[in-house]
Parts: C-alpha cells; sequence; structure tokens
C-alpha cells in the first residue's frame, strides 16, 4: 500500500509538471498570436483606411466644410445671432446651425426659379406666363424657409401650451412633498416627455454647466413664446429674488393656469358655430334644398307645362 501510494503520488507530479509547462506554452503562444494579430489588423486599418474612404468623405465633404467656413465669415453676427434665436424657438429642426439654414435658403432661392422655369417649359406656355413662374419661384424660394420655421414655432409653443397645466400641477405636488427647485424640475422631467420636459431638461443642463438659475430660465422664457409660460417663469425670479416661498407662488399660478385653460375651452367651443356656417352655407343647405325641393320644383314646372 504504502509503495502504492508513492507511485501514485509520483505519478500526479509529473503529470502536474507537464500541465504547467503545456499550459504555460499555450498561454505564451496566445499572447503571442494575440499581439501579431493585432499588430496585423492595425497595419491594415492603418494604410488603407484613407483608400477606403469614399469619394464623398475624401473630397466633397472637405470641399462643402471650407465653403461653409468661408460662407460663415461673410455672414454678419447680429444676422447669424437672430436666425439662431428663430432656430431655437423653432427647437432646432434636424440640427441645423444658423450657416446651413442661410446655405439652405440661398440653395432654395436659386432652384425654385429653375424648378419653375422647368414646370413652365414643360407646359409650353408663352414668356409672360414662364416669367409669372420664375417670380413665384423666387418668392417661394426666399419664404418658404422662414414660414416653416415659423410653423414650427406655432406647434412647439401649442404643445407648450397643452402641456403646462398638467406639469405645473406636478412641480407643485413635487414642492409640497419637500423636494428643492431643482430636485423638483428634475422629478418632472423624468415623468413627462414634450416639449416643455425637453426645455426643464436644458435647462437643468445649463445649470450643471455653470449658468445661474435665473439665466437658464430666462433662456426658456426666450425660446418659448407663450404669455402663460413667461408670467410663470417671471413669479418663479421674482420669489427667488424677494425670498417668498416657492410653493405659494406655483399653487397661484396652477389655479390661474387652469382657469385660463377653461376659458379657452369656452372661448374654441364658441368659434365652433360660426366656423361650421361656411360648410353649412356651402355644401350642406343646397344639397339639402335639392333633396327636399328638387320633385317639388319638377312638378310644379310639369303642372304647367301639362296646363
Amino acid at each position: 500500500m504504502l509503495y502504492f501510494c508513492l507511485f501514485l503520488t509520483v505519478t500526479l507530479g509529473i503529470y502536474g509538471t507537464f500541465l504547467i509547462r503545456s499550459n504555460k506554452n499555450e498561454t505564451v503562444k496566445e499572447r503571442v498570436e494575440f499581439f501579431l494579430l493585432n499588430d496585423t489588423v492595425n497595419r491594415i486599418e492603418d494604410v488603407p483606411e484613407e483608400k477606403q474612404q469614399s469619394f464623398l468623405d475624401r473630397f466633397i465633404k472637405p470641399m462643402v466644410v471650407d465653403f461653409k467656413k468661408s460662407f460663415k465669415k461673410r455672414m454678419p453676427g447680429e444676422k447669424e445671432a437672430k436666425i439662431d434665436q428663430k432656430l431655437q424657438m423653432a427647437g432646432n429642426p434636424f440640427g441645423i446651425t444658423a450657416v446651413d439654414f442661410r446655405l439652405i435658403q440661398t440653395v432654395s432661392l436659386f432652384l425654385m426659379p429653375l424648378i419653375f422655369f422647368g414646370y413652365g417649359s414643360i407646359l409650353h406656355a408663352g414668356t409672360g406666363v414662364v416669367i409669372v413662374f420664375v417670380l413665384m419661384g423666387i418668392l417661394i424660394g426666399f419664404f418658404a424657409p422662414h414660414l416653416y420655421l415659423k410653423q414650427k414655432t406655432k406647434t412647439r409653443n401649442r404643445l407648450a401650451l397643452r402641456e403646462f397645466p398638467d406639469l405645473l400641477d406636478l412641480l407643485t405636488v413635487s414642492l409640497e412633498a419637500g423636494l428643492g427647485f431643482d430636485g423638483a424640475i428634475t422629478k418632472v422631467v423624468a415623468k413627462k416627455e414634450g416639449v416643455l420636459s425637453q426645455e426643464f431638461h436644458r435647462c437643468l443642463e445649463e445649470i450643471r454647466l455653470g449658468k445661474t438659475r435665473r439665466e437658464a430660465l430666462s433662456g426658456i422664457r426666450d425660446r418659448l413664446d407663450v404669455d402663460e409660460i413667461k408670467a410663470f417663469i417671471s413669479s418663479v425670479l421674482q420669489a427667488e429674488k424677494l425670498g417668498i416661498g416657492l410653493v405659494q407662488v406655483l399653487r397661484v399660478q396652477s389655479n390661474e393656469v387652469r382657469e385660463q385653460r377653461k376659458q379657452r375651452a369656452e372661448e374654441t367651443a364658441m368659434k365652433a358655430p360660426i366656423k361650421m356656417l361656411f360648410p353649412l352655407v356651402l355644401f350642406i343647405f343646397p344639397s339639402l334644398f335639392i333633396v327636399l325641393l328638387g320633385p317639388a320644383v319638377i312638378q310644379f314646372i310639369e303642372t304647367f307645362k301639362n296646363g
């Protein structure tokens, strides 16, 4: 039994020695292959990277970037600031900058007249008609981008006004629960979605980046052209300046906003009959007259003919 145990121990020791050496050799081999493979991949990636780039990436994009830089240098600072303000009020559609918007407007100003000129040529219209088409193209090319921004701004303001009462109630409840103003805004941003939530999220980010609360809230007031939101932000800033409790201010603001919402709904309901009058007069009443009076008129005409 003693010899058997000795034999088993020696055998296992020799086996373990060979196993350790084998594992070490495999580890070294894996590391060498890893570094050699990475070196090969890096060489493969470094050498043909420029060759693999498309014509668009190598030539067109740098030319566009250089053109935008030169165009920006010639663009007045006041004009750029004004367009940037309009873009912010519209919610920065497609993430374009003031220079991009100006370029789009310039391209549209040259492209739309060509399109209208081609349309007039296809129709074989006269010279006067083609000139009118070209003038229409110039007007559309110049005003269409501004009209688009104006429409986006109106839509954004309408959505913000619709979301404002619910957001204000949630903000008031959060403050009454003991949260600070920044914490209440964070809670509102986490619970709600929409235009106002995005604006308050941007406000929080600006505060974290070093802006004061007054500057961040004033930015919301500049980006949203809604009287109720402007009055709310002015009340919050005034309360912060005078040291008044925000809970009381927000409770009063919430009641006023709810009352204004009710008044707007009543106003819309009062406008409905007037708006329905035109379809009634133009489409529904003539159809009713034809159905109701048509047979009587036909019978009346036949009676006169027979008489």
